[in-house]
């Protein structure tokens, strides 16, 4: 009798089909949702979902590096509204003060307000990131210490800003082959001063001042990893930077990750 229930329990472990683990979500390859572009006012340029649908989407504000105009950064702006966010993007070539940046999450949130709005309810108005490239990143972390931005992601970020004035988690990202923005002179001594908040620090291998351009390069996966686990609430992002099993340090790609003691606790 004994080994009768032996057979059965062994037949019960490895012969009964086991649930399909789900694959792990690719976060530089394209998200769910259509998506358009469009002028938002007469000063930004919005990347959005083409159907709002009946839920609200998070907003992330963009800077653009010296010079440059979201038209740059397209790939890039397009692929983070394909996760669900409504980006807008400052039509400036100077957008290190933050403010523009801040009109944009400003108009959008007037825009969730007013009866006939494409937006109207639909804008998750507690949820509003700030990301740039360079100057624009720079901008990012001035217009983090507004209480409206939520987190902040900056890329390869200028002199512009005051990271201890930030009041949520931060990501900032470095090129190892950038000349311009020197992360071991610029950007990692910026991580090192925001350990008030939860911070992040990596620096993609390979990666030059202008591998940002266009799509984000090899920066795209983080960047909205990032955006969909702290404005979106989505778990399946979590595991990229927290955790024991914090895929960003295990991953070849990016030449070095650093997380501060806040981080570690999330």
């Amino acid at each position: 009798m004994r080994r009768l229930w032996l057979v059965v329990l062994l037949t019960v472990l490895f012969v009964t089909p086991q649930p399909a683990q789900a694959a792990p979500v690719q976060w530089d390859q394209p998200g769910p949702f259509a998506v358009v572009s469009e002028a938002l006012d007469a000063t930004h340029t919005v990347f959005r979902p083409a159907d709002l649908g009946d839920g609200k989407h998070p907003v992330i504000v963009w800077g653009n590096g010296t010079g440059a105009v979201p038209a740059v950064y397209a790939g890039l702006l397009r692929h983070l509204a394909s996760y669900g966010f409504v980006v807008a993007a400052a039509n400036t070539v100077n957008s290190g003060t933050g403010r523009e940046m801040l009109d944009g999450a400003r108009t959008l949130v007037a825009e969730n307000a007013r009866p006939g709005s494409r937006y109207f309810g639909r804008i998750d108005t507690a949820h509003i990131g700030a990301t740039g490239h360079s100057q624009g990143g720079g901008g990012a972390i001035a217009a983090g210490a507004d209480p409206l931005v939520t987190t902040t992601v900056p890329i390869e970020p200028g002199p512009l800003g005051s990271v201890e004035a930030l009041h949520g988690p931060v990501l900032f990202l470095g090129g190892q082959l950038d000349i311009i923005v020197p992360p071991a002179l610029l950007v990692i001594p910026r991580y090192y001063a925001a350990s008030h908040v939860p911070a992040v620090y990596g620096e993609l291998a390979g990666a030059t001042h202008f591998t940002p351009a266009g799509d984000g390069g090899g920066f795209r996966g983080a960047i909205t990893a990032w955006f969909r686990f702290w404005l979106a609430g989505d778990e399946q992002a979590r595991g990229v930077f927290f955790g024991p099993g914090c895929a960003l340090c295990a991953d070849p790609a990016w030449s070095k990750v650093l997380r501060n003691a806040r981080a570690l606790d999330v």
